[in-house]
């Protein structure tokens, strides 16, 4: 099968082209048939358009030499009865006529014919406008042959197409199931998770476990770049960061007594960035916001690693920002990150979000920004769980224009109910 990076086959030589001369005047056509054979054509002679018109119905003719005035159906008419006929390829139509008034020449022009040509006939004239007529069914050869070549090509590049499309569709359904529960509940706290990438699969990954009895961690990551490549990351740190398998979380340790405990947030943002400097060795870098939350004191410790920072939505609707920016995971080696120190209290709301949310533009290009957020966020102090992101969705789509989303969006949201 030919493939788009082959090169375009030379056609093979072309067969001598089939020629109709139609004329009434038997004279007139054995003239001009003898002229052609020496020349190598396959002629056929017709005495009139009625019969000129019923060879083209079974046959396929390339070049048809006609006289204009004939008894019966004319030149005229015979070539617009031709160019009606259902064909493959073009046929090159040369009328003779004894006329030269320009309005008949319009006249043929309508009817569909290609050229002229004057009685008495020039036989060398007349091969000089076969030759040309040739040229133009050769062009046209090659251009039906490189439109079959170009449209092979397309029909199996959307094979390809479909192929990777399917494959996509179900590396969205897989990048999904990293997130496999989507609202949980820590006792005096609730965790609900938001990952919506914009096209297939994205870069964003959020989650959250338990560390102990009394305390949880929640996270949210942004992989450089969109698409398969950062899926993949997303998948490799879904697993050091898994909740399901603590043994190979890399946020927890063993105690020597067979428990577990939590490494400081800013270790945890320290092991990752060795992590993909030493073990992974990519180009990609990312963005992590990593927290570690007390459900009976309400304490939040955090590390942020050039993620947007987290925003406090307090009880009684005001928001803050927290964190101190900090460099990405994955850039430079030895970076140090900073823990943060913040306090929840019962009612009190604390969200992650990716760039995707802070990045929003309106029609006019205009970032929605942390102040914009904070307006929004504050006409959401009244929902809860699952509720809360479906509503911040719906309003950074209506903020946008209702366009899609030209970045994946993904937020964490932990709800301080208890004390």
């Amino acid at each position: 099968m030919t493939r788009a990076f082959d090169p375009i086959p030379k056609s093979a030589p072309p067969a001598p082209h089939s020629l109709l001369i139609v004329d009434d005047s038997k004279v007139q056509r054995k003239i001009l048939a003898a002229s052609l054979l020496r020349r190598g054509y396959l002629v056929t002679e017709a005495d009139s358009g009625e019969k000129a018109l019923e060879l083209c119905l079974t046959r396929h003719f390339d070049i048809v030499v006609s006289d204009w005035m004939m008894r019966g159906m004319t030149g005229l008419e015979f070539c617009a009865a031709f160019r009606a006929l259902p064909r493959d390829s073009y046929g090159y139509f040369i009328l003779l006529t004894s006329k030269s008034e320009k309005g008949e020449a319009a006249l043929g022009l309508d009817a569909g014919a290609d050229d002229f040509l004057a009685k008495p006939v020039d036989t060398q004239e007349l091969y000089a406008r076969i030759a040309a007529g040739e040229r133009i069914l050769r062009m046209e050869h090659e251009l039906t042959e490189k439109n079959r070549l170009i449209s092979d090509t397309l029909t199996e590049m959307q094979s390809l197409y479909d192929a990777l499309d399917r494959d996509l569709i179900e590396a969205r359904k897989l990048q999904q199931s990293l997130v496999r529960v989507r609202h949980q509940s820590f006792g005096p706290a609730e965790v609900s998770l938001l990952l919506r990438p914009s096209g297939h699969v994205g870069g964003d990954l959020v989650g959250c476990f338990p560390i102990d009895a009394r305390r949880v961690a929640i996270f949210a990551i942004d992989v450089s770049g969109h698409g398969v490549a950062s899926a993949i990351m997303t998948a490799r740190l879904a697993g050091v960061l898994s909740g399901s398998a603590p043994e190979q979380n890399i946020a927890l340790r063993t105690t020597p007594e067979g428990g577990r405990r939590g490494r400081p947030p800013e270790e945890v943002a320290a092991a990752l960035n060795r992590l993909l400097l030493e073990d992974i060795r990519t180009d990609q870098y990312l963005t992590l916001l990593y927290a570690e939350v007390d459900l009976h004191t309400g304490q939040v410790e955090l590390a942020q690693a050039g993620h947007p920072h987290p925003a406090v939505l307090r009880v009684d609707g005001q928001v803050e920002f927290v964190g101190a920016g900090g460099l990405p995971v994955g850039l430079i080696a030895e970076a140090d990150y900073e823990r943060i120190t913040f306090q929840l209290g019962p009612g009190d709301k604390l969200v992650l979000m990716s760039d995707g949310v802070t990045e929003r533009t309106d029609l006019l290009g205009r970032q929605l920004g942390q102040e914009g957020l904070a307006g929004l966020l504050t006409t959401l102090s009244g929902c809860g769980g699952m509720a809360f992101l479906d509503a911040l969705v719906t309003g950074l789509r209506r903020y946008g224009g209702d366009r899609d989303f030209d970045d994946d969006i993904s937020a964490v949201l932990l709800e301080m109910n208890g004390p």
